[in-house]
């Protein structure tokens, strides 16, 4: 055998179907096994390259006249050739053969009818399945260890191969058996007439006539036949019988093994590579049944430098998949470990495949997705303090009992968290934002979610730091609005976010809040009106709080409730006030960034503000109609002056009455000590509804006294010390 080395490019192993791709594994093994030790493989452009001292003439060689099988079996399976019954004619032929690369297929299959006539007819599967472990030479165990593994919970079997070899009517070794006789003669050895051009298609994608009629089962779902598969009505299933012996010889390198899952309640889980339970979202065929109905799902992975069987088999057979010193126990775990790096560094992507029901009750490898592996650890940072809500809230969502609602909102998380892990980017973090808000609102408004059985409820969502807020912002005059708005909060009205989620009180500042045990709060006023009806109810509601409260919480007067962390700039509520904006938008991230816990440091609300800051000149300005009543509603004093707080401005202006609401406003300026430049001014009944709900928003002092300026004449004001009529 010449030491030189040949590259040569597999054009007919590829990441899709699965069983192509295993297939290519196949191949590595054989070679490297029974050929050479070195041999090295990759991809590149989906497709498998081999380099060995075989070039593409002696690698077909190989196969037609050297290639000894590994002895396959499955005496624990119906159909497997060892009951009466079963179809014996492949097994028949290797057991009267005297080819020597059958040798050691022989051997085993004579090892194995011993044991089944010498088992008690009453012996259980597992115990068959033990001895069968316990007593088969070493060329065996491999495969074993691929098709089940023993637990002490009974045994286990990998989606990759059925349920321990056979998959429904199909059982894998059986016909395993026939295509190797239709290949290779087991009395002599020699390959049959159609074996070589078999083989170059296989390997090399080239055209041939010598498909086979049958079936390679869920591993190439295209190959399955059916109506409009063929040139006709309906096409039947065909194989090349050289794909199905070197796919199941490719699989033999997924060995699973038996371990215990500290993070789970069971006593004892299986690890296997690369494989987790299934996640219906990220592809575009996703459905709600998906993950009721699939076995499992596997992320195979892409490699792009060479690399040796040796190194492909502890990578494999490891399939350590972590984030956070977690076990990924699901797809969007996975997509986690991928963008945190907790798999190997030398893997580009992943091939995703779930095992899913498809074609009646028949269980495919379904290709779902490609993902990339990129380093985005910002995202497993976000996601990380959230990881016990995250799994508590999926147990939730997915139980039998479940509202509809709660499933949805998981959906969309899951589906946003992958994008996030995928390209991380602002939009996806927003994105994600906006799905974790709409998860606490299917939790907030379910007693079943919120109280659960025996104490098993989900709390809210523990607050999210600032981070989310400074790596979500997307520019817009929407984000920077529902920022400010969410931002709102006072001592004894409490947070804005208690008036559409019923937080206890005692838990308003903690960032551990806690669900009110009466869920009947008057405070509650969001409904499914539009943006700005809600605005106006919660701006009211928030007068009718801290007018019975008596007192502001800083200077001890009656100012509005209205103090934000964060604030709105006078151009941005200009556009909300002319509808310029995209409401839903609005209302989606308010919802999302009430779960903040906005910066309470100097520093931190620096750092806010600085990604926040918008410039304001060349920008439109709010009108007059709006400074006036803004001026009525402000969380401090204005030149010294507190401006009593008069209801009835805000019920004109919420009602339409634009001119009305000015008029009285200006009179509350006045009886303050200020003299307004205007007196009604009239306003169509959307925008002094709009500048109702636009009260609702903070400004900073500064813009307060730029309002002052524009509204107001500037000379001292008279004060009037006498306590208005708060109506």
């Amino acid at each position: 055998m010449s030491n030189q080395l040949h590259t040569i490019n597999l054009k007919g192993c590829s990441p899709t179907p699965l069983a192509h791709y295993l297939k290519a594994l196949g191949i590595l093994r054989l070679v490297a096994e029974q050929v050479d030790t070195t041999a090295l493989c990759w991809w590149k452009n989906d497709s498998f390259w081999l380099r060995s001292t075989l070039n593409e003439t002696a690698l077909q060689e190989f196969f037609l006249n050297q290639y000894s099988p590994t002895p396959l079996v499955a005496p624990w399976n119906g159909g497997s050739g060892f009951n009466p019954k079963d179809n014996q004619d492949a097994m028949k032929a290797i057991e009267g053969g005297e080819a020597a690369r059958f040798c050691s297929y022989r051997d085993v299959l004579a090892q194995c009818k011993s044991l089944l006539t010498n088992m008690p007819e009453d012996e259980e599967k597992a115990n068959l399945l033990l001895l069968c472990r316990n007593t088969l030479p070493d060329n065996v165990l491999t495969w074993l260890d691929a098709a089940f593994v023993l637990t002490g919970a009974g045994p286990k079997y990998p989606p990759l191969l059925g349920t321990g070899g056979n998959d429904g009517r199909l059982e894998f070794t059986n016909n395993f058996m026939q295509h190797l006789i239709s290949l290779l003669n087991p009395t002599d050895g020699n390959a049959a007439v159609d074996a070589e051009a078999r083989i170059e298609e296989s390997l090399f994608a080239e055209l041939s006539c010598c498909r086979s009629r049958g079936t390679i089962g869920q591993y190439d779902p295209g190959s399955l036949g059916g109506s409009n598969s063929g040139s006709g009505f309906d096409g039947y299933s065909t194989v090349n019988s050289w794909d199905y012996v070197l796919m199941l010889e490719g699989a033999i390198m997924f060995a699973a093994a038996s371990t215990k899952r500290l993070e789970s309640g069971d006593s004892g889980a299986l690890a296997y590579p690369f494989c987790v339970r299934s996640t219906g979202v990220g592809y575009r065929s996703s459905s709600d049944t998906d993950e009721a109905s699939s076995r499992a799902e596997m992320w195979l992975p892409i490699w792009e430098s060479p690399a040796s069987f040796a190194a492909i088999t502890t990578l494999l057979s490891e399939g350590r998949v972590e984030t956070r010193k977690r076990k990924a126990k699901n797809g969007v775990d996975f997509a986690r470990a991928i963008a945190s790096l907790g798999v190997d560094r030398g893997i580009n992507e992943f091939q995703r495949y779930g095992f899913q029901q498809r074609n009646g009750l028949a269980y495919l490898a379904v290709p779902l997705a490609r993902f990339q592996v990129k380093a985005q650890p910002e995202a497993e940072e976000l996601l990380a303090p959230l990881d016990h809500w995250l799994d508590r809230f999926r147990r939730a969502a997915t139980g039998k009992t479940a509202p509809a609602r709660a499933g949805r909102a998981l959906r969309q998380l899951e589906s946003s968290i992958l994008n996030l892990c995928q390209r991380g980017d602002a939009t996806d973090v927003q994105a994600t934002l906006i799905a974790l808000g709409e998860a606490e609102a299917s939790v907030a408004i379910s007693k079943q979610l919120r109280d659960g059985s025996m104490g098993s409820g989900i709390s809210p969502l523990p607050l999210l730091s600032d981070d989310w807020l400074i790596k979500s912002y997307d520019c817009s005059c929407e984000f920077r609005l529902a920022a400010a708005l969410a931002s709102v909060t006072h001592s004894s009205v409490g947070p804005i976010r208690r008036h559409f989620e019923p937080i206890d009180p005692t838990t308003w500042r903690s960032r551990y809040p806690k669900w009110a045990r009466d869920a009947s709060d008057p405070a509650i006023v969001w409904t499914s009106g539009s943006l700005t009806q809600n605005l106006s109810a919660i701006l009211n509601r928030r007068m009718i709080d801290v007018m019975k409260s008596g007192k502001d919480d800083a200077s001890k007067e009656l100012l509005a409730p209205l103090r934000g962390r964060l604030v709105a700039t006078l151009p941005d509520i200009a556009a909300f006030i002319g509808g310029a904006v995209n409401d839903e938008r609005i209302e989606s991230l308010f919802k999302a960034f009430c779960l903040m816990d906005f910066p309470q440091s100097k520093e931190g609300f620096a750092k806010v503000m600085q990604t926040l800051h918008a410039p304001q000149v060349g920008r439109a300005m709010p009108d007059a109609a709006y400074g006036l009543l803004k001026l009525c509603y402000l969380p401090h004093r204005l030149n010294d002056v507190a401006i009593v707080l008069n209801p009835q401005i805000l019920r004109r202006a919420t009602l339409g009455d634009g001119a009305e609401a000015t008029r009285l406003a200006s009179r509350r300026l006045t009886a303050s000590g200020f003299g307004p430049a205007a007196d009604a001014l009239p306003m169509s009944r959307q925008q002094a509804q709009r500048t109702a709900a636009a009260l609702l928003f903070p400004i900073s002092k500064k813009d307060a006294d730029r309002l002052s300026h524009r509204v107001l004449h500037q000379s001292e004001p008279n004060v009037d010390t006498s306590v208005a009529h708060p109506g």
